[in-house]
């Protein structure tokens, strides 16, 4: 029987709490078939710190993503992560990449929908939320400010920033025949050609464009 391919991460790598690990985990992994590959750790970093940002837990990431490994083994729970929160947010985390992990003291731990395992999700989930629409919020005061100084934001710049000479001469075409009535805009969009201004794709201004320029 071909065994399942699995990462150990320990905590510590000296005194007796390794050898506790190392032994908790190899007994687990020999009742539950699994053959252990490799083994991380990272030294002096809080159980608070998310894991996401531990040196030898993103060396183990990039480890699994090389040989194709999917379950990573730990002693206990706390040796994960001490802080429940940080603990749910990094099985989400592993989850998401397809990625197995499991206590060897509680193999059931990370899957059971405990009240308080669902609540933190939830607080989670409520926070993760929270962060996303206060930063739509500030991105859209940043671009209102800046629509209101510069009077553009976002998008294909007006005419009047990229070619203010045209709209100029647009504005004066416009007005040029007060008597016989104003000229229409296909016919601005002409006179604009006859002194060489086309747009971008070398044709006639379309009359939509020549009415941008003359608001």
């Amino acid at each position: 029987m071909v065994h399942p391919r699995i990462e150990r991460r320990t905590r510590c790598p000296n005194k007796d709490s390794d050898k506790r690990q190392r032994a908790a985990i190899g007994l687990f992994a020999k009742h539950a078939r699994f053959t252990i590959v490799d083994e991380y750790y990272d030294a002096a970093v809080s159980g608070a710190d998310p894991v996401d940002q531990r040196p030898g837990f993103a060396a183990m990431l990039r480890r699994l993503a090389a040989n194709g490994a999917k379950t990573i083994i730990v002693e206990s729970p706390d040796r994960f992560a001490r802080d429940l929160a940080v603990q749910l947010a990094g099985h989400d985390m592993l989850k998401n990449l397809g990625i197995a992990i499991i206590p060897a003291s509680a193999p059931d731990f990370f899957t059971e929908d405990t009240p308080t395992a669902v609540l933190v999700r939830q607080v989670l989930g409520a926070i993760a939320q929270f962060e996303k629409a206060s930063s739509v919020a500030k991105l859209a005061a940043a671009r209102k400010r800046k629509r209101e100084r510069e009077g553009w934001c976002e998008g294909r710049k007006p005419l009047s920033q990229t070619k203010p000479e045209v709209v100029a001469l647009a504005r004066k075409l416009r007005r040029r025949k007060p008597k016989a009535g104003q000229l229409s805009l296909r016919e601005v969009s002409k006179a604009l050609a006859a002194r060489g201004y086309l747009n971008e794709r070398g044709k006639l201004y379309a009359a939509k464009s020549v009415a941008s320029m003359l608001r």
